[in-house]
């Protein structure tokens, strides 16, 4: 083997084999453990919805719609059409009825009203149609408002990034990070959020 020393070399050796400067750590194990703790915290403000939850939500729409006398002959109807919901009845006001039952099975499973993006009733033929679509994501727009909120009136040191459709939110104070979380509850916006990814 030759060269002496441990076979697998020392600290230093892996250094110089990497071509890195090799420098002992001289902080004292106490100022190791303070940087250590100091480390930022963080969490991600998304906004996400569970399909499953969706699913059963207009299941349990569909299944009570068809039970109900006042529905009985009217046509009505709740099912996907791709990646929209699609209603049906034989009037307007009809249509706005299913809406109303679909929108209280997603309250009951804790999905947001905010999450729902529902249309206009539409006269199709003899018929008329509901869309709604569900949204996820937060849209760049939405995500500076928020940015700006966290910047305005959150705690300092507190930092918020964009990254795609959701904001991270970092501080090395974990109170600050609730601080955030109860401002951004408040303000209310139009879009539904979750807390997300504690680290």
């Amino acid at each position: 083997m030759g060269g002496g020393g441990s076979p697998l070399g020392s600290p230093r050796d892996d250094h110089r084999r990497a071509g890195l400067g090799w420098r002992p750590d001289t902080r004292s194990p106490e100022s190791r453990t303070r940087s250590q703790t100091m480390a930022d915290s963080s969490f991600d403000i998304v906004s996400k919805v569970d399909r499953q939850e969706v699913d059963n939500a207009l299941n349990q729409a569909a299944k009570e719609i068809s039970q109900r006398y006042d529905f009985k002959g009217v046509g009505a109807s709740i099912d996907w059409s791709g990646e929209r919901i699609e209603i049906r009845a034989n009037a307007e006001e009809r249509t706005k009825a299913v809406l109303d039952i679909f929108q209280s099975k997603l309250i009951k499973r804790g999905i947001s009203l905010k999450a729902l993006d529902a249309g206009e009733p539409q006269a199709s033929g003899k018929e008329y149609k509901l869309f709604c679509t569900i949204k996820e994501g937060i849209s760049t727009e939405d995500a500076k408002k928020v940015a700006k909120l966290i910047r305005d009136e959150g705690p300092k040191g507190v930092k918020a990034q964009v990254q795609g459709d959701e904001l991270r939110v970092s501080s090395k104070s974990r109170d600050s990070l609730q601080e955030v979380q109860r401002l951004v509850r408040e303000k209310d916006f139009d879009f539904a959020v979750q807390f997300v990814n504690y680290r």
